[in-house]
């Protein structure tokens, strides 16, 4: 097994070396498909709260190796690492702690070739010191938590390519049925039982969001066996779903009189015909009837499921199906958005990367599962992963429950 497939959580060493320099690969191709489109320079990138400028982005993820592998941090916060970083400006343009959003586009950051050559540097020093780390839980802490981060960065790249309408550089990434067998037909019944909802901290790697894991009982729910497909959202499109304000919510209502839609974020008709079109990528494709909606926000899926009569599924329904291997439940192709704000389990304690959960708790919405551009490692039933309400940049969709 590839390191690709293998769960980061539970790498040792030799694997999380190989995973590293993959994530870096992919990291430096998403940069380049960024400066291909012209968007490398923070000039050139729109000041938008959901992207950052790709330079900084660049520099930011290696600064956060550095910072938690080679200067051996014990927190995020200012004193916590040891010594200096490797840039001498490093720690002024890459915390993003002590450097706001709106900031850094701003920033008199170094041209690329340098970033470039900051970020060998980097990775050189951390595999190194890799190859004399011992193959334990405690050790190896650091270098997953910096796997993590990487691939996660590099999907929220992948997210800003669509932003901005530009090429990315997986082929697939970009094509219409990237997707298979996503959007099952019928519902699964589960007749409940126990879950240990969270992480197992016996082995392996945890994110503090998913500590302490703790057993509770899951009342019988019966879950769509797959995401809620184009076609069947089309249909509520077609319905007058956005203009019938009774299926949203206070926060949904907001949103549509803010933000005007009438359909989900990237579909696109041609005058009054009555065929829709899907933006990927900058590029228009047939809206596939087959394939998963996606693009869509909490509200839309909360206004979507009171429709149709049912429910988006609450977190710990979902990890219940996921954590099954039921074969018939499919998921990983899209997140999806569940029922659960963020919050924290009892007994919840931030680790190093403090900033990592504990700011947002109550300001956003659990998703599950992984999506396309999610690297196969990453793939868990326990991870949380969280944005607000009105994200529909994110590669999600979701699925429904029964009332």
């Amino acid at each position: 097994m590839t390191s690709d497939h293998t769960d980061f959580r539970r790498m040792g060493p030799g694997d999380l070396d190989a995973a590293l320099q993959a994530s870096r690969q992919r990291t430096l191709a998403l940069f380049d498909a960024h400066a291909a489109a012209g968007h490398a320079q923070a000039a050139r990138v729109p000041r938008l709260a959901i992207v950052n400028p790709p330079l900084w982005e660049l520099g930011h993820l290696a600064w956060f190796a550095e910072w938690f592998v080679l200067r051996q941090a014990a927190g995020s916060g200012p004193g916590d690492a040891i010594g200096p970083s490797l840039l001498a400006q490093g720690d002024r343009w890459f915390d993003s702690n002590t450097v706001a959003h709106d900031a850094r586009w701003a920033l008199d950051l170094p041209e690329p070739g340098a970033l470039k050559a900051y970020c060998r540097d980097v990775l050189e020093q951390v595999r190194e010191q890799l190859a004399r780390t011992l193959d334990d839980d405690a050790a190896l802490y650091p270098y997953r938590l910096v796997l993590a981060h990487e691939d996660m960065h590099g999907e929220a790249l992948l997210y800003t390519l669509q932003t901005l309408g530009a090429a990315p550089p997986e082929p697939r990434a970009g094509a219409a049925g990237e997707v298979d067998d996503a959007c099952r037909p019928g519902e699964i019944a589960f007749a409940g039982g126990e879950l240990l909802l969270g992480g197992d901290q016996s082995r392996g790697f945890v994110f503090d969001n998913e500590k302490l894991a703790a057993r509770c009982d899951i009342a019988p729910f019966a879950i769509d066996a797959g995401l809620v497909s184009n076609a069947a959202y089309l249909a509520f499109v077609r319905d007058g779903g956005y203009q019938r304000h009774g299926y949203w919510s206070e926060a949904g209502r907001a949103w549509l009189a803010h933000t005007k839609r009438a359909a989900p974020r990237y579909w696109r008709r041609d005058g009054r015909a009555s065929e829709w079109h899907d933006l990927r990528f900058g590029r228009r494709a047939g809206l596939d009837p087959a394939a998963p909606v996606r693009h869509v926000n909490l509200h839309e899926a909360q206004a979507y499921c009171a429709w149709a009569g049912r429910r988006l599924p609450r977190e710990e329904e979902w990890e219940f199906a996921a954590a099954g291997g039921d074969p018939r439940f499919a998921w990983g192709q899209l997140w999806e958005w569940t029922d659960s704000p963020f919050l924290p389990y009892p007994g919840f304690a931030a680790d190093r990367y403090r900033e990592y959960s504990a700011p947002w708790f109550g300001s956003r919405q659990v998703l599950r599962g992984a999506s396309f551009a999610t690297p196969a490692r990453l793939h868990s039933p326990q991870f949380r992963n969280f944005y607000t309400p009105g994200r529909d940049d994110i590669f999600a969709g979701f699925r429904s429950c029964a009332m």
